[in-house]
């Protein structure tokens, strides 16, 4: 067990070594809980590290160096389904490469949808993302952060929960007394879920949020493709034309919703891919990140 323990902050270590801050999400209690153990568990599967059972989110703050800061910030929503959250390769690597670029990263440790923690575990990952913007542009100054600069980032389905954020962001699902705006100014989704339809939603991330007789309402209601309109934020999309786990017209569907209401858009499919590769494509020859840099810099992030 020891060597085991041993073994497992190895791994760990260097993401906490590259993360200045980690604050609790919410300062008193957590909103939506029901009194439960922590039974929180951090492993590695498969070279990746992954951790299950949140119901305590926090919030993983990477700056950049004052010299190089662009003053722009971004939100991080790693994947895993709605029953774990990817945070190496989808959160500590990601928010690294993003201060590198001279840009604040901020990346959610978001609660995972449970009837044993939550009193309504539909809302308590947005809840989390809701408040992390609100958490960010209420502590840009302490950050070097530009509040009209706050984007959100997600992956598989964690896109799922970054393009809810940014298409369901009139309704607030947390306290907000300031009135801070929830609406992030851009989003990056990456090989995101985005449709709950039986054609080509993703079931596993459905079923773990709505459950697994959701009413036709629900599916409509986190259809995020039938959630744009011309108030959503401008966004960029990737993913691998042969993507199997969550299929590609997710990203499709999301950007013809985006051309339709007139919102500034781009989209990179690539022909191979698969799932969930984080920075790293199989054709060595592309950069998605840095088509993401150009982007952002086309549009002054």
């Amino acid at each position: 067990m020891k060597r085991i323990a041993l073994i497992l902050l190895l791994h760990i270590a260097p993401l906490l070594l590259m993360c200045q801050t980690v604050i609790p999400l919410y300062k008193d209690s957590i909103p939506n809980s029901k009194p439960s153990k922590n039974e929180e568990k951090s492993e590695q599967s498969n070279g990746i590290l992954i951790i299950s059972k949140i119901s305590i989110p926090t919030l993983s703050i990477y700056l950049p160096s004052k010299q190089n800061a662009t003053g722009t910030a971004v939100v991080i929503c790693p994947g895993g389904g709605y029953s774990i959250v990817a945070a190496g390769h989808e959160g500590a690597d990601i928010a690294k490469t993003f201060t590198d670029m001279g840009v604040a990263a901020f990346v959610v440790k978001y609660r995972i949808p449970n009837i044993e923690t939550m009193i309504d575990p539909e809302i308590g990952p947005l809840q989390d993302a809701q408040q992390a913007i609100k958490i960010v542009r209420e502590g840009a100054k302490q950050w070097n952060v530009n509040s009209a600069k706050v984007g959100i980032m997600g992956f598989s389905a964690g896109g799922h929960l970054a393009s809810t954020a940014g298409t369901h962001f009139s309704k607030s699902v947390i306290s907000n007394p300031n009135n801070t705006s929830l609406r992030p100014d851009f989003m990056l989704l990456i090989y995101p879920v985005i449709s709950f339809a039986d054609s080509i939603g993703h079931m596993g991330s459905r079923d773990n949020l709505i459950g697994k007789n959701p009413s036709a309402q629900k599916i409509i209601e986190y259809s995020n493709e039938l959630q744009v309109n011309t108030d959503t934020p401008p966004t960029f999309l990737v993913h691998a034309s042969d993507d199997d786990a969550v299929k590609p017209q997710n990203s499709i569907v999301f950007y013809q919703a985006l051309l339709k209401n007139h919102v500034a858009a781009e989209m990179h499919l690539y022909e191979t891919g698969g799932h969930g590769f984080g920075l790293n494509l199989k054709n060595k020859n592309e950069h998605w990140m840095e088509r993401c840099k150009n982007w952002m810099q086309n549009h002054g992030w």
